[in-house]
């Protein structure tokens, strides 16, 4: 199993930058090939934010918010991180991480939450105007 926990959410104005943090604790035996953020705003369907592998420099990120926000890695630390700058109160919503173990993601797919194994239980972010 694989223990994920997010992090860094919270209230902020319109124009204002958070950074979340997703932490994992794995099981020994498995690899975590690569971490996505998805969000969940209210009366939407989830939403693809952002994915990179653990490994190179490979990232993704969802048409809307390329440019705005930045996903990174600490491998020392075991964390990916959301940087989410010029906030939009569209961009209320619970963010989510998950990890894909089984080698699922690809160039094709990373934005399909099917393929990952784990998620985290989202934290919170609310952006008012």
């Amino acid at each position: 199993q694989v223990q994920l926990v997010e992090s860094g959410g919270g209230l902020v104005q319109a124009g204002e930058s958070l950074r979340l943090s997703c932490s994992a604790s794995e099981d020994p035996f498995l690899f975590i090939y690569a971490m996505v953020w998805f969000r969940h705003a209210p009366g939407k369907e989830l939403e693809f934010v952002a994915a990179m592998r653990l490994s190179g420099v490979s990232t993704h990120y969802a048409d809307s918010l390329k440019g705005r926000f930045t996903i990174s890695r600490d491998n020392a630390k075991n964390t990916v991180y959301l940087q989410m700058n010029s906030l939009k109160p569209e961009d209320t919503a619970v963010y989510y991480c998950a990890a894909d173990v089984t080698f699922s993601a690809a160039d094709f797919n990373y934005g399909e939450s099917s393929i990952y194994d784990y998620w985290g239980p989202g934290t919170q972010v609310t952006v008012s105007s």
